[in-house]
């Protein structure tokens, strides 16, 4: 699903947003509806509606119309209720870069104010406006074109744009935009795209003058802090402190990469039990239905420049190939793992990146059949190094393996960020998709992950605490 945009119309909340990649490749728009967010059952079944682009976004007139907006800078009538769709209307076309995209609507002062993105997600981005009397056009560009981004020059924060507005409730400005921190001259920035935040002011009838995205800003007072919100699971910036006891939930923050096989993780009285999948992280073998591309896989994503993450982990491996461990993981193309693997009838800590593919390491045979504690650490944002030690003694940790972040940079996961977590797989014995039926599982014990400093600059960081 890409780009969704949520806004809040008469006490409702809305969702809109489009999936790719589907049976017909042609984008399917969906608007999800809620009076109250925070409550899974709440939220409506899906309204659908044919969309033949991407980025979509709601926007209500003062007559009580609804519009759709896209990439490609187009708008089309809607109804809201049905996903009956009205008459296509260009727009504009934006001051040349490319890919126009992720356009958002403002009425204010009389004016119909679009702002897009531009100059593609890259070291070009830019955010971009127009405005018109009505809002099917015609669009006069601004004179101040782009209001905002970091193209050309040296900041940290590069790649800035698909910004979008909000008052709050102060009335005052605030805008919101993807930017990426980075490292080496771009050579590592392993969050991806994060979403940052920047003032702005906007006086009546005039353009809005937004302030340019850094380390170090200043701007409106924010409100105070408070953890008294609806809704259950952990904040963002909360560290991991899970000792998966059973009957407990699996959290909220852990994420799967594509849809896992029914019963794949379950909370048991010996921790996170993870099945073991046929598939391996790089999706292999594989499969041409959707189920086949599942792989035994969970994770949090990475939210701090460095930090320290730990696990541990119960596994007897009965067979060859049977497989379990921690992983920084961007993609299936670009991911560094650390196992407990078992081959030719003996156990080996197995790391895998780009610099070091398939490195084996002995598993002490005073390990055998006991706890071991998984770890990743980030000394600086440009390095991961993982490591091992029984979970009993801490003290005698063994590093297994480094890495450079470079290669969970960009590449095939430009878009996003890396996730650190857990796998099991059985490297593709076995049919269909299923491991042997004997096949053991790996279960996980006191998850950490803990957050130590954000950069805030090539040369500058906070800790994570004082950041967040």
């Amino acid at each position: 699903m890409y780009a969704a945009t949520i806004r809040y119309h008469e006490g409702v909340f809305y969702v809109i947003c489009e999936y790719l990649g589907t049976t017909t490749n042609q984008p399917s728009g969906v608007v999800f509806k809620s009076t109250d967010p925070f409550d899974d059952k709440a939220w409506s079944d899906p309204v659908k509606f044919i969309a033949g682009k991407i980025d979509p976004d709601l926007f209500w007139d003062d007559d009580g119309k609804v519009y759709v907006a896209t990439q490609g800078i187009i708008i089309q009538e809607m109804n809201i209720d049905t996903g009956e769709m009205g008459p296509i209307h260009q727009l504009w076309n934006g001051t040349g870069g490319v890919w126009p995209e992720g356009p958002h609507i403002d009425k204010k002062d009389g004016w119909y104010y679009l702002l897009i993105a531009e100059g593609g997600t890259g070291e070009d981005h830019a955010v971009t406006m127009a405005r018109a009397r009505n809002i099917t056009g015609p669009y006069e560009p601004s004179p101040y074109n782009p209001h905002l981004t970091n193209r050309g020059t040296n900041e940290y924060f590069q790649t800035v744009g698909h910004a979008d507005l909000f008052q709050d409730g102060n009335g005052e400005w605030w805008g919101t935009a993807l930017a990426t921190r980075w490292g080496g001259n771009g050579a590592y920035f392993p969050m991806g795209r994060e979403t940052v935040l920047f003032p702005m002011t906007w006086n009546t009838g005039e353009w809005p003058v937004m302030q340019p995205v850094r380390g170090k800003m200043s701007g409106w007072e924010l409100p105070e802090q408070s953890r008294d919100i609806p809704g259950d699971g952990p904040f963002n910036d909360d560290p991991d402190v899970y000792d998966f006891a059973e009957g407990t939930a699996i959290p909220r923050n852990l994420v799967y990469w594509r849809v896992p096989l029914e019963s794949s993780f379950a909370v048991s009285d010996k921790g996170l039990e993870v099945a073991l999948g046929r598939n391996n992280i790089a999706g292999s073998p594989g499969g041409p239905e959707p189920a086949a591309k599942a792989i035994s896989f969970i994770g949090r994503r990475q939210t701090d420049s460095t930090f320290s993450f730990s696990v541990d982990l119960s596994f007897t491996p009965t067979a060859a190939k049977q497989e379990a461990g921690i992983t920084a993981f961007l993609t299936q193309y670009a991911n560094i793992q650390l196992g407990v693997v078992s081959e030719n009838g003996t156990l080996s800590f197995r790391f895998n990146s780009t610099e070091s593919q398939n490195e084996k390491t002995a598993l002490p045979t005073a390990w055998t059949g006991k706890p071991i504690r998984l770890g990743i650490e980030m000394p600086n944002p440009s390095e991961y190094v993982f490591s091992v030690s029984l979970a009993s003694d801490d003290a005698g940790k063994i590093d297994i393996g480094k890495a450079s972040a470079a290669q969970l940079s960009g590449g095939t996961g430009s878009f996003v960020g890396t996730l650190i977590g857990v796998y099991a797989t059985c490297n593709g014995v076995g049919e269909g998709l299923n491991c042997p039926e004997d096949t053991p599982k790996a279960y996980f014990n006191r998850w950490r992950y803990t957050g130590i400093t954000q950069y805030i600059s090539a040369t500058e960081s906070v800790s994570s605490e004082e950041h967040n």
